[in-house]
């Protein structure tokens, strides 16, 4: 990075990447100037954070975004919203030649054959902020000397219960994550290990390997946080205490590395023991569910993705319970025709259709009495 400031805008700064993002910028504010900040619906946060960080404009909800992503002053944009409304911006802002750190996974489970072919024409650097992708992205010298892709995933709160136990969790259950402080949506796909199978086909966009060389362990201790292996056998780890702050940094500052916020530093010998075990898959249907839809491309993982959502939704309101969500994800995806090289509009359609779709079966088979 030059000696003068990097010109970043946040898209989702309210929320917990784009909080903890501040908090990091904070840290290094001679190294950065805010150009926008987009908030969700936390009008009084956003007010904070604009009197804060003094931003050129801010902007609530969804207006404002393409404007955002549209200015060219931008050396980088953190798409750090959740759900479908971050695909359409990013797009923006590639096509205007601004770098993208990107954690919103709607983005590539949605579109991703698009969007990185779009920054691959448009010469866009796409750097996760998801600290699995993260610790891969650190990982790789050379892709082409790379043969596997390793994900880690703690396996949640459930990881030591029964099926028994997860048919009958509570919300506040399957919110009670041990390693991570995230927000509810997100926290209820790891309790299902959804969000693992999401990360998956976000890895598949990212680095461009097959499904097959994409492999997932579970590490309950969430200290490797993702590792690759080159084709001698030789297996490189990135490793950490659990916190987002430091892969936001990573994003953010890439390519080079400063001291920022840290937790403390690390220490092989208080840690002592690291577990990693197969993930099951009998209890944990969705991390296969995942690779299925991948493999079969198109608006395949459009329909998963809406489909899972709209469930979450369903279980955090009480309507249904939380093994209900792989049943209805499931039961979509199977009654789904895929469109394969879909535009964006096609998917937005689908995106559409299937969560409609998935509403209308909740009511009619799932709906908890």
């Amino acid at each position: 990075m030059e000696n003068k400031k990097r010109k970043i805008s946040i898209i989702g700064s309210t929320g917990s990447i784009g909080t903890q993002a501040l908090e990091v910028i904070e840290k290094l504010q001679d190294k950065f100037e805010i150009i926008a900040l987009a908030g969700g619906h936390n009008k009084e946060l956003l007010q904070k954070q604009a009197e804060k960080f003094k931003p050129k404009y801010t902007c609530l909800g969804e207006d404002g975004l393409e404007k955002i992503c549209s200015d060219k002053e931008n050396d980088i944009i953190l798409v750090a919203c959740s759900g479908k409304i971050g695909l359409r911006p990013t797009l923006t802002a590639i096509r205007n030649g601004i770098d993208i750190a990107l954690a919103n996974k709607e983005t590539l489970v949605m579109a991703g054959d698009i969007v990185m072919a779009e920054a691959k024409k448009y010469g866009v650097k796409i750097i996760p902020v998801d600290s699995e992708h993260c610790a891969i992205h650190q990982c790789i010298k050379d892709i082409k000397q790379v043969d596997k892709l390793i994900i880690t995933a703690s396996g949640g709160p459930f990881l030591h219960k029964s099926v028994e136990d997860m048919k009958n969790a509570t919300v506040e259950q399957a919110l009670a994550h041990p390693r991570w402080n995230m927000g509810k949506k997100i926290t209820v796909d790891s309790a299902t290990l959804m969000n693992k199978g999401l990360e998956i086909i976000e890895a598949h966009h990212l680095f461009g390997f097959d499904y097959d060389k994409i492999d997932v362990v579970v590490h309950p201790q969430s200290i490797v946080h993702s590792a690759i292996e080159y084709v001698d056998g030789s297996i490189i780890a990135q490793i950490g205490l659990p916190s987002m702050h430091i892969p936001i940094q990573y994003a953010i500052t890439y390519p080079e590395r400063f001291e920022g916020i840290k937790s403390k530093s690390f220490s092989f010998a208080d840690i002592a023991k690291l577990d990693f075990e197969k993930p099951d898959y009998e209890k944990f249907p969705t991390v296969k569910l995942a690779y299925e839809m991948g493999k079969l491309g198109g608006t395949a993982t459009v329909c998963m993705n809406a489909a899972n959502e709209e469930a979450v939704f369903a279980f955090l309101d009480g309507k249904i319970k939380l093994y209900d969500i792989y049943k209805i994800t499931k039961k979509m995806c199977d009654e789904h025709k895929v469109i394969q090289n879909s535009t964006i509009d096609e998917i937005f359609t689908v995106d559409k259709e299937v969560r409609e779709n998935t509403k209308e079966l909740i009511k009619l088979q799932f709906a908890v009495k």
